[in-house]
């Protein structure tokens, strides 16, 4: 069987997540799997180019949206995503440094207009009176995704899987996160949990 996680022993430092990743030209490549490694949890194992564990979710109470936590691999959490309670046509989540619950650091709103159906969703900050800063156009159900910046520079992309073995299909459950220099991996990964979130 083809591997998942070929040193899920190895634990990796998250990249920083301060938006300036490396002076690696190259993207970074990660690989996403939506299994938990704690027994009977929901949520995303995610392994670098190596095989070394470098982001988990783990939900404790499955079909939980109010509160998800994105930990490094030793679990320190390093965003938290919650869902605002809002009567309104779209879903709209925060995202918070760590485990704060002030001052969200991104907002996330399920696109809602149906004229554009290529956009799934918008992040804006409301450090910035909401401008908008990233647009994510595709289809999540697919895993064929792609996040675009102000200037509609593509900057992480979600891409089906391939397997090494010819003939085996790794399905839905398995795919790449492609983070292009500079952005925050982070943030690319939260954005794959609130595609899941919202699709």
């Amino acid at each position: 069987m083809t591997k998942v996680y070929p040193n899920a022993s190895g634990l990796a430092s998250p990249p920083s997540s301060n938006g300036c990743e490396s002076a690696d030209p190259n993207p970074m490549v990660l690989t996403v799997w939506k299994k938990s490694l704690l027994f009977n949890c929901d949520g995303f194992t995610v392994f670098d180019s190596r095989g070394n564990l470098v982001y988990r979710v783990d939900n404790y109470m499955s079909g939980n949206n109010g509160e998800i936590f994105l930990m490094d691999a030793s679990g320190t959490s390093l965003l938290t995503i919650r869902r605002r309670k809002k009567l309104s046509l779209g879903d709209r989540w925060l995202v918070f440094d760590g485990e704060t619950a002030d001052n969200p650091r991104f907002s996330v709103r399920k696109n809602v207009n149906l004229l554009n159906k290529k956009c799934l969703a918008h992040v804006s900050s409301p450090r910035k009176n909401d401008a908008l800063l990233y647009e994510i156009e595709g289809s999540y159900g697919q895993r064929r995704c792609a996040v675009y910046d102000e200037k509609r520079r593509r900057v992480a992309e979600i891409k089906q899987k391939e397997a090494s073995v010819k003939g085996v299909d790794l399905g839905n459950d398995i795919f790449r996160l492609v983070v292009q220099p500079g952005f925050d991996s982070a943030l690319a990964m939260a954005i794959v949990i609130l595609l899941d979130q919202m699709f």
